[in-house]
């Protein structure tokens, strides 16, 4: 081989072989700092488990320690897979989890399955998830309700925090205002923000309440067109799968006081998000506000108030 090759070859080897850039760490409660960018356990789906071994490892390995799921997604295989990808690494990550079980039989039920899935005694953050109504807030409350098993895990040591998913403004703040929660996980979404009014309130009251505040849907662009071609088949909406558009909408998203986004499903989208999440995300100018507001209003939001 010429010297000229070898050199070039051996520039080229280097390069791919660099570690990547860390994601940045951001702080939760109680000391704890989360890294800016979750990892959804529907990632891990629909793919072999030394794939979804594979992926996990190397999230970590870029600093991401924050690991999202719940028993719904992909019928408990987001769980089962993620659980097994995090052995060897339980006691270094934190691990949120949810149910939509709304009476306290099932909830629990369900504790003690996501417990064994993720082969542990305790979860990080455990989750009432996608509180979507006031119905839900109701039966949630109610003698018999799921808030006892959380309020119950938590004195045990089952979970070290409590919070919620929420998918209606009204009854996110019912709930904040009616028990003393540790963070809220809710859409973040320039589009839902702009277009739908959704997510400024929640955001003001879990401030006021001294809550975390998670993201949902950072890089959602809106509601599939009807008759479009589903390109991710994982993310129920058409996610932003532009690089210069979706490093400024998670420029928006995180730049809105919160602690971490968790993007969408699919894994080159999450692959995206990492690297984007490496870089600065600076506020954004008015040209970079006004290019988001563009794209926005050529989509239906994802959720309205």
């Amino acid at each position: 081989m010429k010297r000229r090759s070898f050199i070039v070859s051996s520039v080229a080897a280097a390069a791919s072989a660099a570690p990547k850039s860390q994601v940045p760490k951001r702080p939760y409660k109680a000391g704890i700092e989360l890294s800016i960018i979750g990892f959804g356990g529907i990632v891990a789906t629909g793919m072999p488990q030394s794939e979804a071994d594979r992926r996990v490892k190397a999230a970590y390995d870029r600093g991401v320690n924050y690991y999202d799921c719940a028993p719904s997604y992909a019928d408990g295989e987001a769980e089962i897979k993620l659980g097994n990808a995090l052995q060897g690494l339980r006691k270094h990550v934190f691990v949120a989890e949810k149910t939509q079980k709304r009476d306290a039989a099932g909830a629990q039920a369900e504790l003690e399955q996501t417990l064994r899935r993720f082969h542990t005694d305790h979860v990080d953050l455990y989750q009432f998830h996608a509180v979507s109504s006031m119905k839900d807030v109701d039966q949630i409350l109610a003698p018999g309700g799921a808030a006892e098993v959380f309020l119950k895990a938590k004195k045990e040591g089952k979970t070290r925090f409590l919070g919620f998913s929420a998918h209606d403004a009204a009854a996110a703040i019912r709930l904040m205002d009616a028990l003393e929660l540790d963070s809220i996980l809710f859409p973040v979404n320039f589009n839902a923000w702009e277009n739908g009014g959704f997510g400024p309130q929640m955001l003001q009251k879990a401030k006021s309440k001294g809550m975390a505040r998670l993201a949902l849907k950072a890089l959602a662009l809106g509601r599939w067109k009807q008759g479009a071609k589903r390109t991710h088949p994982k993310c129920w909406y058409e996610p932003v799968s532009d690089p210069a558009l979706a490093k400024l909408a998670l420029q928006f998203t995180l730049n809105q006081e919160i602690t971490a986004a968790v993007p969408p499903g699919d894994e080159h989208i999450f692959d995206l998000a990492l690297d984007l999440a490496c870089g600065p995300l600076p506020k954004l100018q008015n040209s970079e506000l006004a290019r988001l507001s563009e794209a926005a209003r050529a989509s239906e939001p994802i959720f309205r108030v």
